[in-house]
């Protein structure tokens, strides 16, 4: 165990003193940013040690400065993709993560259907939201830890692939984001800014398309906070030479039907087969059409956009999903029969109160009901459920009567199935008139600039 007053040798700083900057306000240097990556890569930092940090960060911030240098120390504790081998523009995604979020799993194979190639690597849930390693592990045999040989050559055959981070990529964020996920230091734009674009500037991507979520069930909760986040993200991706784009979009209410891993795949796999919800696939539509443009795979928006719609409509996208479930080792069979999938043993039905619309649908508390069902993780190394999850059957301003069912919970035995059903319950509101249309996409960040959309 490393003890508390150890000096780090190479840049004569010690790990206390490091806590002790931030946590007194002040701004790390370069040598103390790059002795903290460092000890968390190679194991000289402590869980505690490197939990408190983190916390300080959370707590007391950091410059655009600080935040560009962890950027920079976490891209550096690993290796960069080298993709040049591969011809065309490469295009990333990546969402900052969202109760029913499985855009990427659906929009990877829409993109590579399109031409453009889709390098993904992705994480595991965080707090209440999904992961997206979590959600494609539920499919029977599928491998998200793949060597980077295979990374690369199921990239040139397939046009799509996703991954958990390899040994060699951004090794320190894998256990930094391990670490925030279950010492409540998730919420901190500069935490989230280097956690996704160290992985992002490593994955060998040109270009990249951010899904920044904004609501109850994201990290941030409100527009100025979002907005930003999608600046940082942009700032930084920019700065090092990747073209980087981020929209604001709508996380209040869950995103689609399904909430919970199995439960979210089985949309995934209907999405793709042109029987998605319409809010999932507008989302889809969105982000794909300017993955296509900014791969130069389209002459215009309008024909970027038809291409999109085209790859699902025509199953050109279900089938690159099948040609990369099965080289990533996953049963195939589950696009016809989702039985093969996890299955909960039972169901709880959460009733309408009362009779008349519905108002509101939290999706923090959806997302934590699910976690209490078993969908998430409450520590860094707790199994999680596959099946468990929540089905939402109505949304915001569909109309209900009394004793209609609004959400299903997928539980299985031993789960904490009591507090599930309160913030289930605690998450709906009923009201006399259906509530204003919010619009899904809120903005939209680039170089050139910004746009709101509200």
């Amino acid at each position: 165990m490393d003890p508390p007053h150890t000096i780090y040798p190479f840049f004569g700083l010690r790990v206390v003193d490091i806590i002790r900057s931030k946590r007194d306000g002040h701004a790390l240097s370069r040598d103390a940013i790059e002795a903290f990556i460092q000890g968390i890569t190679d194991g000289s930092w402590t869980d505690y040690q490197a939990s408190a940090l983190l916390m300080a960060i959370v707590l007391r911030g950091m410059t655009a400065e600080e935040t560009s240098r962890l950027t920079d120390a976490m891209v550096r504790s690993g290796q960069r993709v080298d993709l040049s081998s591969i011809p065309g523009i490469k295009v990333g995604k990546h969402s900052t993560g969202g109760v029913g979020d499985k855009v990427s799993i659906v929009l990877a194979p829409v993109a590579a259907a399109c031409g453009v190639i889709v390098p993904k690597m992705s994480g595991r849930g965080l707090g209440h939201t999904g992961g997206t390693l979590d959600k494609l592990e539920s499919i029977p045999g599928f491998r998200v830890a793949l060597s980077l040989d295979e990374f690369i050559a199921i990239l040139r055959d397939v046009g799509c692939c996703l991954i958990s981070q390899t040994r060699d990529v951004a090794p320190a964020d894998k256990r930094l984001y391990a670490l925030r996920d279950v010492t409540a230091t998730i919420e901190s734009i500069p935490l989230i800014s280097a956690s996704v674009m160290s992985k992002k500037l490593s994955e060998g991507s040109d270009a990249v398309v951010l899904d920044v979520k904004c609501g109850s069930g994201a990290f941030m909760k409100g527009r100025d906070e979002a907005l930003a986040l999608a600046r940082s993200l942009v700032s930084i991706g920019e700065s090092h030479g990747v073209r980087t784009e981020a929209f604001i979009t709508n996380m209040d209410t869950p995103l689609g039907g399904a909430v919970g891993n199995a439960l979210e795949i089985a949309e995934c796999i209907d999405t793709l087969k042109g029987a998605g919800p319409p809010d999932l696939v507008a989302l889809i539509v969105r982000l794909g059409t300017r993955m296509v443009q900014l791969a130069n795979r389209a002459n215009s928006e309008a024909e970027a956009e038809a291409c999109v719609r085209n790859a699902l409509e025509s199953g050109a996208a279900l089938g690159k999903f099948q040609e990369m479930l099965v080289r990533q080792g996953g049963d195939a069979g589950v696009i016809d029969d989702a039985g093969k999938l996890p299955q909960a043993r039972s169901r709880k039905y959460i009733e309408a109160a009362a009779a008349g619309y519905i108002t509101r649908l939290d999706a923090e508390a959806v997302g934590r009901a699910a976690v209490m069902l078993g969908a998430g993780r409450a520590r860094v190394d707790a199994p999680i459920d596959l099946a468990a999850g929540v089905t939402v059957l109505k949304k915001p301003g569909d109309a209900i009567n009394q004793g209609d069912s609004v959400l299903a919970l997928h539980y299985n035995e031993g789960r904490q199935l009591d507090e599930a059903i309160r913030l289930a319950e605690s998450g709906i509101d009923i009201g006399d008139t259906p509530p204003p249309a919010t619009p899904l996409v809120l903005g939209w960040v680039h170089a050139q600039g910004e746009m709101s959309y509200v």
